[in-house]
């Protein structure tokens, strides 16, 4: 593994980046940050960061198809809602991509770790959140749609972290119940990886095997972290993926791209 991508996968590189897609898609179906393992297995194969990053997109792709299919009770009678707020998600990843194929990728890197750290703390203190918002529920129509739209922009632009923030966004705003919140928070992220990796595939620096290798474990990952999610106390998963979103926090606060 050279510091300069050479184009082609060696053995390692390949069950590298098979093992991490499938960790990946575990945690981050389940309500975690896939990009904490993805992303990094890019960079560890020798891509540089940019095309790491347009290629971790491209590959999430496969996490949505799994999480979808794993995530079947959770989803029953959320589709109409999904289906209402899919073009915002849409097109804010397309504004996300426009931005990151014209700017320097490392923009959102100095505000990252302070999105993840609010979303880590939402997540803790969702109860408390949700408590108050059921006595002043108004907020969350305007909440609600400027942070999806928000959101959306960053997925496609930065993307780490976003399942964390995108999650606390539902909890907070739609849903109190994790595994709901956590099946739609995965869908609408998969429909602003879809519209991300269409626009990477035709404009970006894509590497299609590698993308192809993660995306192939993200599939198969993200098929069984929604039943982690289901079985485990809504409690725990909050505080693990607050304890994630915090430890990506700090690893950007450290060594910032």
């Amino acid at each position: 593994m050279g510091d300069v991508w050479s184009g082609v996968l060696s053995p390692g590189d390949f069950g590298l980046l098979a093992g991490a897609g499938v960790l990946a898609g575990a945690i981050g179906s389940a309500g975690a940050i896939t990009s904490l393992v993805s992303y990094p297995a890019l960079l560890a194969v020798g891509i540089p960061p940019l095309p790491a990053n347009v290629t971790n997109a491209v590959a999430l792709v496969g996490s949505l198809s799994g999480s979808a299919l794993g995530s079947q009770p959770e989803l029953r009678g959320q589709w109409r809602w999904l289906r209402r707020w899919a073009p915002l998600i849409g097109a804010g990843s397309a504004a996300g991509v426009a931005l990151l194929l014209t700017t320097p990728d490392h923009l959102f890197a100095r505000i990252v770790p302070y999105l993840l750290v609010a979303a880590a703390a939402a997540l803790v203190l969702q109860p408390r959140i949700a408590r108050w918002r059921s006595r002043r529920g108004e907020g969350a129509r305007v909440l609600l749609p400027l942070g999806i739209l928000a959101m959306a922009v960053y997925s496609g632009y930065f993307g780490a972290g976003s399942g964390v923030m995108v999650l606390a966004l539902l909890l907070v705003t739609v849903d109190t119940d994790l595994p709901r919140a956590n099946a739609m928070k995965n869908v609408l992220l998969g429909i602003a990886d879809v519209v991300a990796a269409v626009a990477f595939i035709l404009f970006g620096p894509v590497h299609g095997v590698p993308a192809a290798v993660l995306g192939a474990g993200l599939f198969l990952g993200s098929l069984v972290g929604p039943a982690f999610t289901r079985r485990v106390p809504g409690a725990v998963v909050r505080v693990l993926a607050a304890l994630a979103g915090t430890g990506l926090a700090v690893w950007f606060w450290v060594s910032p791209r």
